[in-house]
């Protein structure tokens, strides 16, 4: 083989993983092309998290903002299917990789995807309006499109919350993010033309939820829309660990989705 076959192979192998996100060579870690040493106790996790995504520094205030709707999709119990599995998984015997691995493989279009979703929806909105469209025609237009495929509209209501309590406090972050200058506020206000469209004529309200706050947050700051999901995932994996830790503490072994005195409903059998 040449030399030149030889270098040839070498820059393929090379390229097989090239990747702008991480420089790593003997004595050297540089994420986005800062040293590691210079972000270790000055970089937020928020703020690291924002430049391992999109490549860019965060301003403050965006950190902030990111932060404040990562801490609120932590975490909401045992009755979602990924807490539940992870806790089970925890008392199978499997270490805490796995435990949360199972739960977290369950995030899915049902269980997860929401907030993506309805970042997809106001993407439409925020499009219709910078062609001219008011928020609420906007609005109109794209409820009445999605309602054509679907009566379930991401974002908006819950099944658990008559009135979602992580809503009012994301939106304002961004109202005062909005001010500030740190995001435009064209998303949340394409969210709360949507909320007043579905709820036109409605005497029991359908508020947005905790999907669609922090949907308006990462597409407000710029997120893609699978980002969305992905960031969803990153911040409820806290959760299932916090559960699967706590489950593997408790000395049970193979638990159950239900109590072991109560037997499932026998249906019988066709025939």
């Amino acid at each position: 083989m040449t030399a030149t076959a030889v270098e040839q192979g070498d820059r393929k192998a090379a390229d097989w993983w090239a990747t702008s996100v991480i420089r790593m060579a003997p004595g050297v870690v540089e994420l986005r092309g800062r040293p590691v040493q210079d972000l270790i106790g000055s970089s937020s996790f928020p703020a690291l998290i924002w430049m391992m995504l999109l490549g860019t520094e965060p301003t403050a205030g965006q950190a902030r903002l990111l932060e404040a709707a990562l801490v609120a999709g932590v975490d909401h119990g045992p009755q979602a299917p990924s807490v539940a599995i992870a806790r089970m998984a925890a008392t199978c015997g499997v270490g805490l990789n796995s435990a949360m691995a199972s739960g977290i493989n369950v995030l899915g279009d049902s269980h997860g995807g929401a907030g993506q979703q309805c970042v997809e929806l106001l993407h439409e909105v925020v499009a219709l309006t910078s062609q001219g469209e008011s928020p609420e025609a906007a609005a109109a237009a794209v409820v009445a499109r999605w309602r054509e495929h679907t009566r379930y509209l991401p974002g908006f209501g819950h099944r658990f919350h008559p009135v979602d309590p992580r809503r009012a406090p994301l939106l304002s972050l961004v109202d005062t993010a909005v001010a500030a200058g740190e995001v435009e506020g064209l998303h949340a206000t394409a969210a709360l033309a949507v909320e007043a469209e579905i709820n036109r004529g409605r005497a029991r309200p359908i508020p947005m939820n905790i999907d669609g706050a922090t949907a308006v947050i990462y597409a407000e700051l710029g997120f893609p829309a699978p980002l969305a999901r992905g960031l969803f995932v990153l911040s409820r994996s806290v959760g299932i660990l916090a559960h699967a830790w706590e489950e593997s503490q408790s000395g049970l072994r193979n638990k159950g989705p239900i109590p072991r005195d109560v037997l499932p409903t026998h249906l019988g059998q066709d025939g």
